[in-house]
């Protein structure tokens, strides 16, 4: 029988202090602090568990009460019932305890009044593997049609693409939908399930909200609050433009936050890429591979993309409002209009503009994706 495949992730998780992990379902969160040492540890997706705390908060205070200070409690899941966040709070004040945390709702947790933690707990995200993490078995054209979610790519790694599809078909079902669900944070679930699909087939381009609502039958204002379920929960995020005015339009980008889970929701598990398909899912990747870069190295970087008139450019790079670079992102052979180039240059005249290959050699400005990453992580 294949050995399933461990991953090194990249994230370095405090060993003192209250931890609270961020992040979608199965990118590995249980994993990488059921690693931390632990006294007690309380699994929240287990039904039984969470409706004894939920209708009875104080058996955690109870419990912890017995710990002396300086060990840690493990509570997967949290979100699932927000009210614990008060004990916790008095078990950090009051019993000096630490905590480790593990959340896939931001939404969840701000309603259960997280900013009680304000201080008192170093807040990280975790996300699907990146290109370091996966090392030698990294493979551009299965992550662009697969996902890095590290299920999933154990599973191609061990039986292939037919077993890794059955999975993240599986998914996409389970939970996305079914727990969007649980959380009872969708009054009229059938339209959401409308809009999945048609916000997965718009995924890396500018949004206009009335489009996707003529097209989902949803009004504007609901597409509206399902974009940002689908960020509070994180299974994406928007990208704005730099200029403030454009921004006064509201005509972002939406990225998902993994290849694999856009093609399931497209409906196209187990089919080719073409080249259209191929050049979105490349941009796609990258743009994710650079935000958790961001993430893990504390980079502290902002991430936007630039547009005027004509003119685009995939993502700009900058610190405390300093533009880096900008980065405009290939599959093919062809380069960025010359015009879009000198009209960049002429508005950030101190950033390199740098187009980011899919294939080929690095030189000059132009920059294979292994390359650009690299320069990214030294940076």
């Amino acid at each position: 029988m294949p050995r399933i495949p461990h991953y090194h992730r990249e994230m370095e998780v405090p060993q003192k202090g209250t931890v609270i992990l961020l992040g979608p379902r199965m990118v590995g969160k249980t994993t990488l602090l059921a690693g931390l040492p632990h006294s007690l540890s309380y699994n929240l997706l287990e039904p039984q568990l969470e409706l004894e705390l939920r209708s009875r908060p104080g058996k955690l205070l109870e419990d912890i009460a017995r710990l002396a200070p300086g060990e840690r409690v493990f509570i997967d899941e949290i979100q699932r019932v927000p009210e614990l966040l008060n004990v916790v709070q008095i078990g950090i004040d009051k019993h000096q305890l630490d905590f480790a945390l593990s959340g896939s709702s931001a939404r969840k947790l701000k309603r259960g009044r997280a900013n009680l933690l304000g201080g008192r707990a170093i807040v990280r995200t975790l996300l699907p593997l990146t290109m370091k993490e996966m090392g030698e078995s990294f493979d551009l054209a299965s992550v662009l049609q697969l996902g890095s979610l590290p299920k999933i790519v154990a599973e191609f790694q061990m039986g292939g693409f037919e077993r890794a599809w059955d999975y993240l078909d599986s998914y996409a079902i389970t939970y996305i939908r079914e727990e969007i669900q649980a959380e009872a944070i969708v009054r009229t679930l059938g339209a959401f399930q409308r809009f999945l699909p048609i916000a997965a087939e718009s995924n890396g381009q500018t949004i206009v909200f009335s489009n996707i609502a003529r097209e989902s039958s949803t009004p504007s204002s609901t597409v509206k609050e399902y974009y940002q379920i689908l960020e509070d929960t994180l299974l994406g995020f928007f990208l704005w433009p730099y200029d403030r005015k454009e921004r006064k339009k509201s005509r972002p980008k939406f990225y998902f936050f993994d290849t694999g889970v856009v093609r399931v929701l497209q409906g196209r598990v187990g089919t080719p890429m073409n080249s259209v398909e191929r050049g979105i899912l490349f941009e796609t990747w990258m743009v994710n591979e650079i935000v958790r870069i961001n993430e893990y190295l504390g980079k502290r970087l902002e991430l936007s993309f630039w547009r005027e008139h004509r003119h685009e450019v995939d993502l700009l790079i900058s610190r405390a409002r300093e533009v880096l670079c900008g980065v405009e992102i290939k599959s093919g052979r062809s380069g960025l209009a010359e015009a879009t180039r000198k009209k960049f240059q002429a508005r950030f005249p101190n950033a390199p503009l740098y187009t980011v290959s899919l294939a080929g050699k690095s030189q000059g400005e132009t920059l294979t994706y292994p390359d650009f990453l690299e320069w990214l992580r030294r940076l």
